[in-house]
């Protein structure tokens, strides 16, 4: 028995809900020094499972008996339990926001309103008349457009990933430069190793901020690809745009080139971020892009499989829409 494989649009589409949508809702919905919690991030693939499974389950082909709802049933599960899987993984495992959630109920109750939802969906499948329609090229605009979008919302997660995921409420605060810090570009760090610089409020991202001290050693700082930010408190916002590792203790001068006479830079401790997205904000943005675009590249080359497999079957006749040819298309 065949079954039918959810495309990459439905890929597309999960991820989106799943994954970045519900950072940006609690964005949206609440105060910027609000961190979100990870119980209410996980209600978004729940909710959703029961509306993949109808999907998929409304995709399967139609067999007489038992069998054929069966196995309908049982892929849009299968397919389901996967993509939830994946969806749990992230906030478990690459952005461990703050709280507690109990991660088996949560997979339990996921999978249960799959069922039903199949079962849903495998319904109004067979009552909905079917007709097999040729791939339209619209298939490749939406493709582009889950291409742009993903690649920014990809990079928005990462980020918001990130706040959540940050331990404690930095910065501690040794100096810094610009009007809102006090020590005019001195700072004194108690030991070496790795520091933060903090962008204050809306301060460029990548200031090039250079640290001179301990005989006239010049260290660079690196910038943070991905600025995570939400650090501070209700008067002051800090993001992290750069880091720097100083070999000694002592005094050091802190110096940020940037053409805003109102951009203020602090040194402080690094915030510790749980999980894999604590590596992500040093990747390279046009990394982090591209996975994000990866599902809308997908789209993209399925459809133009699709088509030239309905061009080849059609003899070279390519149907863009029901009573229209496009003959070499």
């Amino acid at each position: 028995m065949s079954v039918r494989r959810p495309g990459p649009g439905v890929l597309a589409a999960w991820l989106l809900a799943t994954v970045p949508v519900p950072l940006l809702f609690f964005e949206w919905t609440h105060r910027w020094e609000e961190d979100p919690t990870v119980a209410p991030a996980l209600w978004w693939p729940v909710l959703a499972a029961p509306v993949l499974a109808a999907v998929v389950a409304a995709g399967q082909p139609r067999r007489g008996g038992v069998a054929g709802p069966a196995l309908a049933v049982a892929t849009a599960v299968a397919v389901t339990a996967v993509l939830l899987g994946a969806s749990l993984a992230f906030f478990r495992w690459v952005a461990p926001l703050a709280g507690e959630a109990r991660w088996g109920r949560a997979l339990l109750g996921g999978l249960a309103l799959a069922v039903a939802g199949a079962l849903v969906g495998y319904a109004a499948g067979t009552l909905r008349a079917r007709r097999d329609r040729p791939p339209s090229r619209r298939g490749y605009l939406v493709g582009a457009l889950a291409v742009v979008f993903g690649a920014l919302l990809a990079q928005s997660a990462v980020r918001l990933g990130a706040e959540g995921s940050t331990v404690g409420n930095p910065p501690t605060e040794y100096g810094g430069t610009g009007p809102y810090a006090t020590s005019a570009g001195r700072v004194t760090v108690p030991a070496p190793g790795a520091y933060a610089i903090f962008g204050v409020s809306s301060s460029t991202a990548d200031p090039g901020c250079r640290l001179t001290g301990a005989d006239a050693a010049v260290r660079v700082a690196e910038p943070v690809r991905v600025p995570p930010g939400g650090y501070g408190t209700d008067a002051t916002a800090f993001d992290w745009v750069a880091s720097v590792r100083l070999p000694a203790a002592g005094a050091w001068t802190l110096t940020c080139r940037t053409s805003d006479p109102e951009a203020s830079y602090v040194l402080g401790d690094e915030p510790r971020i749980r999980g894999a997205v604590g590596a992500l904000i040093h990747w390279p943005v046009g990394v982090i892009w591209l996975l994000g675009a990866l599902p809308g590249l997908l789209v993209g080359v399925d459809t133009a499989r699709r088509r030239r497999a309905a061009r080849h079957a059609a003899g070279g006749v390519a149907l863009d829409r029901p009573g229209s040819v496009v003959v070499g298309s």
